[in-house]
């Protein structure tokens, strides 16, 4: 849980680098991509992760309006890129303006539970990590090079001077 406001922009900011990195391989191409027939599609996991900034960060205050949350997913990769990038930059700047580090003591009701607002950062950020994993699968799926976001990418090893580890 986030204490500090500090540290919740400094993990973020990295979060969000490395989502945007995942979110450049999406393409007009691969966004119906999913794992099987009634399963998210990249298009609907990616939104999902971009909608969940304002559903989920608006439960606690911030008024996240650069997207809205209940929109359906766009037709173009290129928007949900751009929805990505704007949702997680007016987060972090609404955080840095209107909290306090004694304010990510507060709690809120979160989906019927009481959780202290450094807490809904923390599952934010959980949340979309869960959900770039899936993403992950998807676009290797659909032939796509991952970048390494926490960690080397099979593709990367090399780049450290190293083999891709024998499954």
């Amino acid at each position: 849980m986030f204490r500090q406001i500090d540290d919740f922009i400094n993990a973020y900011e990295n979060l969000t680098d490395a989502s945007i990195q995942l979110f450049s391989k999406l393409n007009d191409n691969n966004l119906d991509q999913s794992v099987a027939d009634g399963f998210r599609s990249l298009r609907q996991i990616a939104w999902h992760i971009v909608t969940t900034i304002p559903e989920m960060m608006n439960r606690t205050g911030l008024g996240i309006s650069s997207v809205d949350h209940q929109s359906p997913p766009p037709k173009y990769a290129s928007e949900i890129q751009a929805a990505y990038t704007k949702a997680s930059t007016e987060l972090k700047e609404s955080v840095k303006t209107n909290w306090t580090d004694d304010l990510l003591l507060q709690i809120d009701d979160m989906y019927g539970e009481q959780w202290q607002k450094g807490l809904s950062l923390t599952a934010l950020i959980n949340h979309e990590i869960h959900h770039r994993g899936q993403m992950t699968v998807l676009l290797r799926q659909a032939g796509q090079k991952i970048p390494g976001v926490l960690g080397p990418s099979k593709e990367e090893w090399s780049n450290y001077g190293m083999q891709p580890p024998e499954y």
